[in-house]
């Protein structure tokens, strides 16, 4: 008995530490750009993932460097949403 519940255990805390990075991913919030609150009307979608911005002009500085944009993201703890299934990538 004492098995079967050590086993249970370890199943459940593996599975909780494996699943972590992705529980705690933070949604977006804030331009990657400039910083300021984001307008969901005013986004660039890159490599099937949704980046919303502050203003129009961020989009285009977004676009000149996405890539240092998104570790900008993932080093905060954020997830960018995924587009929307049925829409243009």
């Amino acid at each position: 008995m004492r098995v079967i519940i050590s086993l249970t255990l370890v199943v459940l805390v593996a599975g909780a530490l494996l699943s972590a990075p992705f529980a705690w991913a933070k949604a977006q919030e804030v331009c990657p750009v400039m910083g300021g609150k984001i307008n969901k009307t005013i986004y660039s979608d890159y490599k099937g993932m949704r980046i919303y911005h502050c203003c129009p002009a961020c989009i285009d500085v977004f676009k000149k460097d996405p890539e240092a944009y998104l570790k900008k993201m993932k080093d905060a703890g954020v997830e960018p949403e995924k587009i929307p299934a049925g829409e243009k990538k």
